[in-house]
């Protein structure tokens, strides 16, 4: 699993010309970029979801957990993409749908268990992604 964090001042996903997920933060919020590989499950989903949760990236050292900064969190299979040979991108070790759209969602339900406001975009869909990044700062987590 892993999990592209922006800390941002604003982020909205758009589909077909609809907003499916906001943070208009009070400060800073979170966009997580979610990839999910074959052999994620559960109760990874919820480890990384505590992961992000403390992670200390905002001012002053503080995490989302202290401020409760809200988090958006979609899907991107494309942190998986193996770009070592040629010039064309390899999705293989991305997980297909059946496998990753519940991780993602198990993702999401664990930070909403430890107290995250959490909005999200639509797994799967064209989605256009729109943030301020603040910082910038833009961290990979992986477990």
């Amino acid at each position: 699993m892993r999990v592209l964090v922006q800390r941002v001042t604003s982020a909205r996903v758009v589909v077909d010309g609809e907003t499916v997920g906001r943070i208009e933060p009070d400060g800073q919020g979170l966009l997580a970029l979610v990839g999910i590989t074959h052999t994620d499950d559960a109760a990874l989903a919820a480890k990384m979801a505590e992961k992000l949760w403390r992670l200390r990236i905002l001012d002053d050292e503080l995490a989302a957990a202290d401020v409760g900064a809200p988090i958006l969190v979609v899907s991107q299979f494309t942190l998986y993409a193996n770009t070592v040979k040629g010039r064309r991108p390899s999705w293989n070790a991305a997980a297909p749908r059946p496998v990753a759209e519940p991780l993602v969602d198990a993702f999401a339900g664990a930070l909403r268990n430890l107290g995250a406001t959490v909005a999200t975009g639509v797994f799967g869909a064209d989605m256009a992604v729109e943030l301020v990044n603040d910082g910038p700062v833009t961290v990979l987590l992986e477990l």
